[in-house]
């Protein structure tokens, strides 16, 4: 039987950081190191492997009970050093070549302020985080109410998850799944993502989808707390 690490690895180096060309070519050009198995087998210590293992299965039992938990996976997420690779923000049109069949631009409200760097980056150039990896998270309600839960409700793992509920996450997982891509009209339901992690801008509540064959960095209803709203709750490893 493989372990998590060997699982993960796998799974990682079969992802859009390496596999989906377009977004290989963005890796490469940022400067960041390619995502092939060798690398996330020196990158990582076993430690931080074994504590990845401990996040992603703390998370999977503590939201077992949230609307769509079934349909939700949770595993790694890379996320790169934003500054070589800022997912917070729109990404060039060539990016989403191979993941959207052309160039496209993505769709950002301009009104969205620079979002929270929830993932610093300086110490590694890829960073592991717990949280979901598959195309929808689970459902737990509106903005308002996601925020407005109490702590013990999100804690896991001593983290209070939503910290990291945040658009650089969501932006790195959109690139991570390649042409798989989370939260798009394509898939067998459409959702979106809700950043619960950042602000309220001009009262309305970020959140990110694919829709209409564009990647869209969205501002909504804070109230809106329909089925089709999803969170990713994260740990950092």
């Amino acid at each position: 039987m493989t372990s998590f690490m060997e699982r993960q690895i796998a799974r990682l180096a079969d992802s859009g950081w390496a596999q989906c060309g377009s977004v290989a070519e963005a890796v490469a050009r940022a400067g960041l190191p390619a995502v092939t198995p060798d690398y996330l087998a020196t990158a990582f210590s076993e430690g931080a492997w074994e504590a990845a293992e401990r996040a992603v299965l703390a998370l999977r039992d503590h939201f077992a009970g949230a609307r769509f938990a079934e349909e939700t996976t949770y595993g790694i997420l890379l996320v790169p050093d934003p500054d070589k690779l800022d997912t917070r923000r729109p990404m060039d049109p060539a990016v989403r070549a191979d993941q959207l069949g052309a160039p496209v631009e993505d769709v950002f409200d301009r009104r969205l302020p620079a979002g929270v760097r929830g993932i610093r980056g300086e110490a590694s150039p890829w960073n592991m985080v717990a949280t979901v990896v598959g195309a929808y998270g689970p459902s737990l309600g509106s903005h308002h109410q996601v925020v407005g839960a109490s702590s013990e409700a999100f804690t896991v793992a001593g983290v209070d998850t939503r910290t990291l509920m945040i658009r650089q996450l969501w932006g790195a997982r959109v690139l991570q799944g390649g042409c798989d891509l989370p939260d798009c009209e394509t898939n067998q339901r459409w959702t979106f993502t809700l950043f619960p992690g950042e602000g309220l801008t001009d009262g309305q509540a970020e959140s990110g989808t694919v829709l209409k064959g564009k990647v869209r960095f969205r501002l909504g209803k804070p109230d809106r707390g329909i089925g089709s709203a999803r969170v990713a709750p994260a740990v950092a490893v």
